[in-house]
């Protein structure tokens, strides 16, 4: 287990509070306020931590597989109008990363990078129906070595304020490797072909660069 280095600054600024409240609870003459302090400051830096924690996984690559790309809870599977690149009818999985799943997103295959573009925008919720076409975002394609293409978005939510991603156009890249990272909870969206065989369920707790969520 690692700490993520989109974490550091983060940590930084969590060691400094807690110290800020540690020495201001311990001039209070009074115990339990000392000890709640100290709590506090402990609690933050814990919580910070396990948020920029960058577990080692194995990947099983296989060129067959859509791999998720992150860890969270399936919250959509539906067919609809992708109109930002394909500009056509695709499958549609999306998978919701609450404060406390780890927040490395995964390349979901193999392949060359064939667009990348981060456009700005709202900050609504994950779950919200428009949040995948007007919150701020990125916009990844990847193109498969079977030549399918695999749209990847990462989405900002009410609290995700930054958004990073790690690829380029032109770039090749591996199934299973970091892609990016999104602070402190969103959404990824995959938009797949119409006939992609889906191997996950609505509702269903999925491990990013391990969950299969299609066979193609």
């Amino acid at each position: 287990m690692t700490i993520h280095r989109e974490g550091y600054a983060s940590i930084l600024i969590a060691v400094v509070v807690g110290v800020l409240i540690t020495l201001i609870t311990s001039y209070i003459d009074i115990r339990w306020v000392s000890i709640v302090g100290y709590a506090l400051s402990v609690f933050i830096l814990v919580i910070i931590l396990q948020f920029f924690r960058n577990p080692k996984i194995k990947v099983t690559k296989n060129d067959k597989h859509i791999i998720c790309p992150a860890d969270g809870k399936v919250v959509v599977i539906e067919e609809t109008e992708e109109t930002e690149y394909f500009k056509d009818r695709r499958i549609q999985v999306s998978v919701f990363m609450s404060p406390v799943n780890v927040h490395v997103n995964r390349n979901p295959v193999s392949g060359e990078v064939m667009f990348a573009k981060y456009p700005p925008g709202l900050f609504l919720v994950a779950w919200h129906p428009k949040s995948s076409t007007e919150n701020e975002r990125t916009t990844v394609v990847i193109k498969s070595k079977s030549g399918i293409e695999v749209l990847m978005r990462q989405i900002a939510g009410a609290l995700a304020r930054r958004i990073c991603y790690y690829v380029k156009e032109g770039q090749q890249v591996e199934q299973g490797a970091e892609m990016g990272f999104i602070k402190f909870g969103s959404r990824v969206d995959l938009f797949l072909p119409l006939g992609t065989k889906i191997e996950v369920a609505l509702g269903q707790t999925v491990k990013g660069g391990r969950t299969v969520i299609a066979s193609v």
